[in-house]
């Protein structure tokens, strides 16, 4: 499976409590049958592939092209698993708004109460640059407004986060996994999905971004009033520039980012990683110490966009056709029936399901 990115338009509306709960209900079924059959790293690779947490949100009845479905169907796996954390090896963190922001605390909760093979260190790190890579070294548009975090007691994880671009009306949904992830500052995502691609958009964690990337530690070297000098004579020329320096550079105010220039300054970060890590360092930051590497020492930046499902039981918004509820509660006990006959060792439930799925070929 893959990482990726997915587009979906913004829905107003909250998900009614009836259908949130058999989603949580459905949801730790399915997890659970997962677990025993792939593992809890089985799990990740499957909450990493975009087009499998759609069709997962499908299933579980939610809008198959809504922005909602990220946020509803994340809270119902989180909801599902708790209290069986310990059981599947499997932990989730994090969600919407400020919850995101809790989450190295949970990790950290969690480490408290459960053996962990891996530092909470590490997995915290890992949560933190996942947000600031997508918010402030890949910039699309979207700011970042849901952060959740999965990770196995083994130390593996995934993430699932979500920007929305208020003037598009449209949400981007980004995901990440540990062992798909070799470079975190090259190409993090494996692959992308998505019919939307966008015109202005400052990449700096793609492959043509090399360069710069190497270069900008060597920028904050420099004496901040230096930088704050060469951003301002940039905007001075902004009518000779390329249409998207000109976006970029009309809402940068040099004499405020002189504290972000200070703060590098004095940290003197040693590569790329360590840049996006020193607090305060942010995407307007990251966007005017780009500029100048790329104007006055020549390293080409990435202009490029990286980006470029299924029904079982309906939808909340009725499409394709009104959630039906006594199938979904057929599939609750169907799946629930198989998991605790796995559990007991009779297994003929999920052999007839691998049977099942053997029809279908799966996608690539």
């Amino acid at each position: 499976m893959h990482t990726g990115i997915a587009n979906l338009p913004l829905h107003d509306g909250r998900c009614p409590a009836w259908l949130f709960e058999k989603m949580v209900l459905l949801a730790r079924a399915v997890i659970e049958l997962l677990a025993l059959e792939e593992g809890a790293e089985g799990v990740l690779r499957r909450l990493s592939d975009p087009f499998w947490f759609q069709s997962l949100g499908c299933v579980l009845g939610f809008d198959w092209h809504s922005s909602g479905l990220t946020t509803t169907v994340c809270g119902a796996l989180k909801e599902a698993l708790r209290g069986q954390e310990g059981e599947l090896g499997l932990f989730i963190c994090g969600g919407k708004g400020k919850t995101g922001f809790k989450t190295p605390d949970e990790i950290y909760r969690y480490a408290e109460h459960h053996y962990l093979q891996v530092q909470p260190e590490r997995l915290a790190r890992a949560s933190r640059l996942a947000a600031k890579i997508d918010q402030g070294a890949l910039q699309d548009g979207y700011d970042l407004y849901h952060h959740t975090f999965c990770f196995t007691a083994s130390g593996q994880w995934a993430v699932v986060q979500q920007g929305m671009n208020t003037r598009r009306r449209e949400a981007r949904r980004y995901h990440w996994l540990s062992s798909a992830c070799h470079n975190p500052a090259e190409e993090p995502h494996a692959a992308i999905c998505s019919q939307q691609r966008e015109e202005a958009v400052l990449n700096l964690v793609a492959r043509e971004s090399r360069d710069a990337r190497e270069c900008l530690p060597r920028v904050t070297r420099e004496q901040p009033e230096q930088l704050e000098h060469w951003l301002t004579e940039l905007q001075a020329k902004a009518l000779t520039l390329p249409r998207r320096h000109q976006l970029w550079l009309s809402d940068l105010n040099p004499r405020r980012l002189r504290t972000v220039f200070l703060r590098t300054y004095e940290q003197v970060p040693s590569d790329f990683i360590t840049l996006l890590e020193i607090p305060g360092v942010g995407t307007q930051g990251l966007r005017a110490l780009s500029l100048i590497a790329e104007l006055i020492y020549g390293t080409p930046l990435s202009y490029r966009d990286p980006a470029r499902f299924s029904f079982a039981h309906g939808g909340k918004d009725g499409q394709p056709y009104p959630v039906n509820q006594t199938l979904m509660e057929h599939s609750i006990r169907v799946l629930s029936r198989a998991v605790e006959r796995a559990k007991l060792g009779q297994n003929d439930k999920r052999k007839a399901l691998r049977r099942l799925a053997r029809l279908f070929p799966e996608y690539p």
